[in-house]
């Protein structure tokens, strides 16, 4: 049988390496369109947007969510002519603490922040929602809001999905 010859765990691995650099080159990440460059391109490059939401001053804000379990969601900034003002990744502790507490509602959050990886209820009608963010650690982005949707404050917090069980007993 061939399957069973002493070349097929070689040509495993080169199956093997072929699926991830297949992988990997799925995953890796577009360059942020440069301030000018027209809508229309920045549609044909990164495809149909998951939010858009509008700027003061005419402008339109394109979110590229990866979530629920991606690390990365980019807003592309376009002016009201319809070019690249700012793209930047926002899943970040720092644009987080950033966001003033008591001044922003669930659509201000999300017009920041993008739609959150998950939702959950808290006790007296409140929410949180969480991020994952690019990290060495197992952690994911926090933000609480009132019953009336008002942000209240941001935290790092231990991903839930990073305590699988590894010693074997229940």
């Amino acid at each position: 049988m061939a399957l069973c010859t002493r070349r097929s765990p070689r040509r495993w691995r080169i199956a093997a390496t072929g699926v991830l650099a297949l992988l990997a080159a799925a995953c890796a990440q577009l360059p942020a369109p440069a301030p000018g460059t027209a809508a229309d391109e920045v549609r044909r490059t990164w495809g149909a947007p998951t939010g858009t939401y509008a700027l003061p001053g005419g402008g339109t804000r394109l979110e590229y969510a990866t979530g629920p379990y991606g690390r990365t969601t980019w807003m592309i900034d376009l002016d009201a002519a319809g070019r690249v003002a700012r793209a930047r990744q926002v899943l970040t502790p720092e644009i987080l603490f950033s966001l003033p507490a008591g001044a922003l509602d669930r659509a201000a959050l999300q017009r920041e922040l993008g739609r959150p990886g998950e939702v959950r209820g808290v006790h007296g009608g409140g929410q949180t929602w969480y991020w994952r963010y690019e990290t060495n650690d197992c952690l994911w982005m926090a933000a609480s809001l009132t019953p009336a949707g008002v942000f209240t404050g941001g935290s790092l917090m231990v991903d839930p999905g990073c305590d699988a069980k590894s010693d074997g007993f229940d």
